[in-house]
């Protein structure tokens, strides 16, 4: 959803969600074989050999454990899910018991009648998610999938350049324009920050530590708030960092994740706003040796922004026939066990507090993305109908209109909350 550079548009395409699922609810079966074929479907990777090596261990281990029971694993592209689960919540039969899926998808997924509801409370590992990753599996309340990831983004920066330079990482938000106008000033090969106008999850941490958000639950539907006060704040924060003095739009406001990162990977940007899950390619680079990681900073100096808190889902299709089963895989393939090794085999960040812990003294490089967890994550809407506004692109046109200065900031914000509100109404 990938951890190396190659996988990481893999990783934007989960992340970002996708087109609404618009099949009808599937039958849920009365069945619960207990034997048989059960099928899995995971995203593919472009680096997918430590993935897949961890989840044969699994298999082997769950057919061991449960003999007449054979695991099929199927790899399906990230690009053609929307298709390929809209098919499978249509026609159970040709469905998987289990599958992966991003957290940004759920709710359509959930609205589309394609998983089930998971009952958690007799798995002792569950007691250690963390609550606030654990939300991102939930619609309503109620809990569709065990989260086997996590992602969230902090600030890299280049050790070498702020040491020639006599500079320290910034303490707050508005801090950031000044230091990176002052490196390209002294540097005019580097970008100060490598910021990208498509790059909307490194663009929400200014909007909500500046007290924004995308939009807030009225009633039974969500209001857009991105035109509000305090989330133009945030987008004027992260804007200024496009521009001819540090990132210039010409080359910086098509840019998504993927591009950003890359800019700081090859050298050419004194700092990113980067994953977790970059961590493995970004020492694969020519920063690598040269680079540090601090909690992207929030409003006031101390402080932590609020970052997205991305990542995958396993869950048990509805119209599986082998739901204790299914079930029983997903407990073990999302499990603290599995998880540990998918870490140590992907850089996957944990989704349990304990194993975040072991992973963090293990390897101290993660330690401020745990931090970044720690003090409190934000999601997009868990509305069906956010799919919609994510495949229009309102939040990226939004960032880039202003960014290039197509439309002033107060125009180009309430452009993007009409047409969220009209998708939310839809």
């Amino acid at each position: 959803m990938r951890f190396v550079l190659a996988a990481v548009a893999v990783s934007a395409a989960v992340l970002a969600g996708c087109a609404p699922v618009q099949s009808g609810p599937a039958a849920s079966s009365g069945t619960d074989e207990q034997t048989g074929t059960l099928r899995i479907w995971l995203f593919d990777e472009v680096n997918r050999a430590p993935k897949e090596a961890v989840v044969k261990e699994a298999v082997e281990e769950f057919q061991k454990a449960n003999q007449g029971v054979t695991v099929d694993v199927q790899y399906i592209q990230t690009s053609s899910r929307a298709e390929r689960f809209k098919a499978a919540f249509s026609d159970p039969k040709s469905a998987p018991d289990v599958a992966e899926f991003g957290n940004t998808d759920l709710a359509g997924y959930v609205a589309g009648g394609g998983f089930a509801e998971l009952d958690l409370s007799s798995w002792a590992d569950s007691k250690d998610l963390l609550p606030a990753v654990l939300d991102t599996a939930k619609v309503d309340g109620k809990t569709y999938g065990v989260p086997w990831f996590v992602g969230v983004r902090a600030l890299y920066y280049r050790t070498d350049v702020f040491t020639e330079l006599n500079l320290k990482p910034p303490t707050k938000l508005d801090e950031i324009a000044p230091l990176a106008r002052q490196i390209r000033a002294a540097k005019p090969d580097l970008l100060g920050i490598s910021a990208g106008g498509k790059y909307t999850y490194a663009a929400m941490p200014f909007v909500w530590a500046n007290g924004g958000d995308i939009a807030t639950k009225s009633g039974d539907k969500y209001v857009a708030k991105i035109d509000s006060a305090e989330s133009k704040a945030g987008l004027e924060q992260y804007t200024d960092l496009i521009a001819d003095d540090i990132c210039p739009a010409a080359q910086c406001a098509g840019n998504g994740g993927d591009a950003s990162v890359e800019a700081f990977r090859a050298g050419k940007a004194a700092m990113v706003i980067g994953g977790d899950f970059n961590r493995k390619s970004v020492d694969a680079s020519q920063a690598a040796g040269k680079y540090a990681v601090v909690p992207l900073p929030g409003k006031d100096a101390g402080s932590i922004a609020p970052a997205f808190a991305g990542g995958n889902l396993l869950g048990v299709l509805k119209g599986s026939e082998r739901k204790t089963l299914a079930n029983k895989f997903v407990q073990l393939l999302a499990g603290k066990q599995y998880q540990r090794k998918m870490f140590d085999a992907m850089g996957n960040m944990p989704t349990f507090g304990d194993v975040q812990d072991e992973v963090a003294k293990s390897t101290p490089a993660i330690g401020p993305f745990v931090k970044t967890l720690a003090a409190g994550t934000k999601f997009v809407p868990v509305s069906a109908n956010w799919a919609k506004i994510d495949a229009q692109a309102v939040l990226p046109t939004l960032i880039q209109e202003v960014a290039t200065k197509t439309a002033d900031l107060d125009t180009a914000s309430k452009k993007a909350a009409d047409s969220m509100n009209a998708a939310f109404s839809s």
